[in-house]
C-alpha cells in the first residue's frame, strides 16, 4: 500500500504543534514508526504519552520528533483534508434520497452522497454499513470507536435491497451483530416511507432492533422527505394526519415495552410527526438525553426549555425592541412561543414570526434548513420588518454566510433592507438575538463537513 501523506494546513498558537515548530505547508510522514491511513489512525496513533513522529519540512527536510505529552493530549494541528483521505462516496440508490431530489445547476459538493463511517464518528452522520469492508469493521472493533450512527431503513434484508437498491444492502445487516457483540455503541434512524416500510414492516423492523438494546442506545423514525423534483425516482407519497397518528401509537407502545425493559425510551419519533398529528411535544424526559438531536428528534422540545431557563435568568426592562424571525412552517408555532415567553419579562417587545414558504423545493418541504437565500429575499421584501430579521444558523452553509442557492446573507439583507443576525441552535443564543446588542453576540459557527446525509431532509 502506498504511502499517504498528510499536509498540515494549521498549527494552533500555543500547543504542541508550535513548540515543536511544526509549520503549514509540513507533512505528517509516520507516527510511531507507522503509516497513518486516516484520522482513524491519527487519534487512535496520538493517544499516548509518548510518541515518535516523522515530519516531512516543506524545504525537504525530514526531521525525526520524540514527544513527551498527556495521554489524551493532541499536537493542535490541523490537516487540509479533515478525513487524512478520500470521502467514500454512497454505492447506494435509496428510493427516498434527498440529493437525487435537488435540481441541475446547484454547486457541485451538493450533489456528493456520502457514506462515510468515519463521519459518522466525527460528525454524527449516518451510515448504511454497504459501503464499509470487513477491514473497516474489524478497525472500528479494534479502536473501540463509538458511537457508530446506522441507517437501518428496514431489517427486512430483501425490502432493504429495494429500499436502497443494492444488491448487498440486506447482508450488511449482518454486520450489525459483529459490532453489537464488540459493544460498540450504536444510533439507528430508520427514515419512513408510506406503504413501504411502515406499518408491519416497522413492526417487524423495531422487533429486530430492540434485541440490540442498549448497545443500541436508539433508533429514530423520520419521514421522507419529498421535493417537487421527483421525476422517473420511485413513486413516494408524503404522510398525513391520520398516518402520523398510527406512527406515534407503534412508537409510543414500543417505548414503554422498552423503558420497562431496559430503563430507556429506546425507539423516538422526530418533531414533524407531532406536528402532522396535531399532538404535544413529549416531556423531556422521554428524550434519554436527547441523543438523536441531528435527526429532528426533540429540538423543539428543547429550544423550549433552553429558551425558559435563559429567560429566568434575566431581570427584564422595558426597553422598546422590534425584531422579525424568518423560519420554516415546521418550527414557526414553536418560535412564536419563545418570543411569547420572552416577552413576559419584556413587555415592549415587538415581534413577528414569518413562515417562509419553500418555492424552491417545493412546499411539502417545511423545515428552516432547506430555505434559500432567493425564497427568503422574495417574501421578505415587501413585509414591514422588525429593526433587525432573525433566521436559524442551518439555513446556512457550514461555516459561511452562504445559503443553499450560493446568495449570501449580504445579499439578502441589502435586498430587504435589514440587518440580518443568524441563530444559533441553542434557545440562550436565541433569547441573546432578540434581546442584546449585535456587536455583543459572539458568532460561533458550527464546522462541518458538506457532504449531504441522503436520509436526513433537513433540521427543524
Amino acid at each position: 500500500m502506498k504511502k499517504k501523506k498528510h499536509k498540515i494546513s494549521k498549527v494552533l498558537p500555543g500547543s504542541i504543534g508550535e513548540e515543536l515548530e511544526l509549520e503549514p505547508g509540513d507533512v505528517l510522514a509516520e507516527i510511531n514508526h507507522q503509516a497513518v491511513e486516516d484520522v482513524f489512525d491519527y487519534r487512535y496513533l496520538m493517544n499516548d504519552e509518548y510518541i515518535e513522529l516523522l515530519i516531512e519540512k516543506a524545504n525537504g527536510e525530514i526531521w525525526e520528533l520524540e514527544v513527551e505529552k498527556d495521554y489524551d493530549e493532541d499536537l493542535g494541528i490541523e490537516f487540509e483534508n479533515g478525513l487524512m483521505d478520500d470521502y467514500r462516496s454512497c454505492s447506494n440508490h435509496c428510493m427516498f434520497c434527498f440529493i437525487d431530489q435537488m435540481p441541475p445547476g446547484m454547486r457541485e459538493t451538493l450533489y456528493f452522497k456520502d457514506d462515510d463511517s468515519r463521519l459518522s464518528f466525527l460528525q454524527g452522520n449516518y451510515v448504511t454499513l454497504t459501503n464499509m469492508s470487513q477491514e473497516d469493521i474489524q478497525r472500528v472493533i479494534k479502536y473501540h470507536l463509538s458511537p457508530i450512527n446506522v441507517s437501518f431503513q428496514a431489517m427486512n434484508p430483501k425490502l432493504r435491497c429495494k429500499m436502497l437498491h443494492n444488491r448487498f444492502a440486506g447482508d450488511a445487516l449482518k454486520k450489525v451483530d459483529q459490532l453489537y457483540e464488540a459493544g460498540i455503541t450504536m444510533n439507528g434512524q430508520i427514515v419512513l416511507c408510506k406503504g413501504v416500510n411502515d406499518g408491519e414492516e416497522l413492526e417487524y423492523s423495531l422487533e429486530k432492533l430492540s434485541a440490540y438494546a442498549p448497545v443500541l442506545q436508539s433508533v429514530s423514525v423520520v419521514p421522507v422527505g419529498l421535493t417537487k423534483f421527483r421525476d422517473g425516482l420511485y413513486p413516494l407519497e408524503s404522510f398525513e394526519r391520520e398516518d402520523a397518528i398510527k406512527v406515534l401509537e407503534q412508537i409510543h407502545r414500543w417505548q414503554r415495552k422498552m423503558y420497562k425493559e431496559h430503563g430507556i425510551h429506546f425507539i423516538h419519533a422526530s418533531d414533524e410527526w407531532y406536528i402532522l398529528a396535531g399532538l404535544e411535544l413529549p416531556e423531556e424526559e422521554r428524550y434519554d438525553g436527547y441523543l438523536q438531536l441531528e435527526n429532528g428528534v426533540g429540538m423543539l422540545r428543547l429550544l423550549d426549555t433552553e429558551v425558559r431557563l435563559a429567560v429566568e435568568k434575566r431581570t427584564g426592562d422595558d426597553k422598546p425592541r422590534s425584531i422579525t424571525v424568518a423560519t420554516g412552517k415546521l418550527a414557526a408555532p414553536y418560535i412564536e412561543k419563545c418570543l411569547e415567553r420572552i416577552s413576559t419579562k419584556y413587555p415592549n417587545l415587538e415581534y413577528e414570526v414569518i413562515t417562509i414558504r419553500n418555492n424552491f423545493f417545493g412546499e411539502k418541504i417545511t423545515v428552516s434548513g432547506l430555505i434559500t437565500g432567493t425564497d427568503l429575499r422574495e417574501q421578505l421584501s415587501d413585509r414591514k420588518l422588525g429593526e433587525r430579521v432573525l433566521i436559524p444558523c442551518n439555513m446556512l452553509r457550514s461555516g459561511e454566510n452562504v445559503f443553499l442557492d450560493d446568495l449570501t446573507v449580504e445579499d439578502v439583507s441589502e435586498a430587504i433592507g435589514r440587518e440580518i443576525v443568524i441563530v444559533e441552535e441553542d434557545g440562550e443564543d436565541l433569547v441573546s438575538s432578540v434581546l442584546d446588542p449585535v456587536h455583543n453576540k459572539k458568532q460561533i459557527r458550527r464546522q462541518m463537513y458538506e457532504q449531504t446525509s441522503s436520509g436526513n431532509s433537513g433540521q427543524a
